[in-house]
């Protein structure tokens, strides 16, 4: 672990301090740790997209719409190998929103979100892409073989 100090005026302090008890943390340090991944994050999404990555795309539609809701599905079908989990839930009698889980390869991962988000009807779409990292691993046992493992890239 590395320790390093930054100065901050009073009113940034108090600031961040506020903001620390908002949202729960501890002390100063899980704060600002939070806060580099981030930053680190969003620089890398900047980025063109490389590797894998696991993501959560949520979004908000009418299900009145006309066979919007076939064709999220119809879309997720055609992509079952990005998609891993799907949660649907009524909001009220017209709105559903839906959290679906994906991941690959991310460029794949980020143009199946878009496609999703930019279908008629969707509103209120987001993506949250994480970037993971391979790890070739060895077989559990003798019956079983070598695979990859996925981390979130540091």
């Amino acid at each position: 672990m590395e320790r390093f100090t930054i100065s901050l005026d009073a009113a940034l302090a108090g600031d961040f301090d506020a903001l620390i008890a908002a949202r729960g943390y501890r002390n100063r340090s899980e704060a600002v740790r939070d806060l580099i991944r981030a930053a680190i994050a969003a620089d890398r999404a900047r980025e063109a997209p490389a590797g894998h990555c696991v993501a959560n795309l949520s979004y908000v539609y009418n299900h009145h719409e006309r066979e919007l809701a076939e064709r999220l599905t119809e879309k997720q079908h055609a992509h079952h190998d990005l998609t891993v989990a799907a949660l649907h839930t009524h909001l009220d009698h017209e709105n559903c929103l839906e959290s679906v889980i994906l991941r690959g390869p991310t460029a794949r991962v980020q143009q199946f979100a878009e496609a999703l988000i930019a279908e008629r009807g969707v509103r209120h779409g987001q993506v949250n892409l994480i970037a993971l990292e391979a790890e070739a691993h060895h077989a559990h046992d003798e019956h079983g073989e070598a695979h990859v493992h996925y981390r979130p890239a540091r």
